[in-house]
């Protein structure tokens, strides 16, 4: 089975889909089938690799909406090995539609069961609120990573994710965990960046990868010429510090999996 990745923050604005492009980029560079799922209305993460959605016959609405598969949805990618399922604005109206529909919360989950066996890794972007778009990404996946801005008022926004994870996992998917959190948008500059990234280490300990992500320029360019930063400028420290990132999250998923195959009967 792959690993499922949800990367999820409600607070807008804070790098998600930065993050998840990144590291399903190099997730895919460094020989894993990956998949990944945008299930943010906006579709940066769509644009972000080369997809235009005026383009785009299929999306994840009509996976979730109509339980199109998956198979008939996804397209290529300028990342070789990645392959991605855009989203349309059509997804903006999914999570009224979504409501009277039978097992809404689980959608995703089915449709993902059908192709899991294609992939590695699976990434799936959640919009910045909890609706029925992350309930469906969080009851589908089994990793949340929640990139973490290094401000203030983050703080607030993370404790209210992880309250939400929970309920879902007491109430919807059991095996969800928050396995990482990535310290983003970091500027060694203020002291108030400093002091943030200490207080969250001080609490959340380990499930704070070791890797900080600057603010950089080339990060924030990337996107507007639909390429990743790996793509766009490989030796920038934007991407340097996502080719570090993704390979602790590699790392942890591969001792997450001895774990789980230790604990199988």
């Amino acid at each position: 089975m792959p690993r499922i990745l949800a990367v999820a923050n409600q607070k807008g604005g804070v790098g998600k889909t930065t993050t998840v492009v990144n590291i399903a980029t190099n997730v895919a560079i460094s020989g894993h089938r990956t998949l990944l799922i945008d299930l943010d209305p906006q579709g940066n993460a769509t644009t972000g690799l080369g997809v235009d959605p005026k383009n785009v016959e299929s999306s994840s609405y009509n996976v979730l909406v109509q339980q199109l598969p998956i198979s008939a949805a996804r397209v290529e990618t300028v990342v070789e090995g990645l392959d991605l399922v855009p989203a349309t604005l059509d997804l903006a109206g999914s999570e009224v539609e979504l409501v009277p529909m039978f097992s809404r919360e689980l959608r995703l989950r089915s449709a993902i069961s059908l192709i899991a066996n294609e992939y590695d890794y699976i990434f799936i972007d959640c919009p910045p609120s909890l609706g029925l778009l992350t309930v469906n990404s969080l009851s589908a996946a089994t990793e949340v990573i929640v990139p973490l801005q290094c401000e203030y008022y983050a703080l607030e926004g993370l404790s209210q994710l992880l309250n939400n994870v929970e309920l879902v996992k007491e109430n919807l998917n059991p095996e969800l965990h928050v396995s990482s959190i990535v310290l983003v948008m970091f500027d060694a500059r203020t002291r108030l960046a400093q002091q943030v990234a200490e207080e969250v280490r001080e609490h959340f300990g380990d499930l704070v990868l070791r890797t900080v992500v600057p603010r950089s320029v080339r990060l924030s360019e990337a996107p507007s010429y639909g390429k990743p930063v790996e793509l766009y400028d490989p030796s920038s420290s934007g991407a340097l510090a996502y080719r570090q990132v993704t390979k602790e999250v590699i790392d942890r998923s591969q001792i997450e999996s001895e774990n789980i195959s230790e604990r199988s009967p």
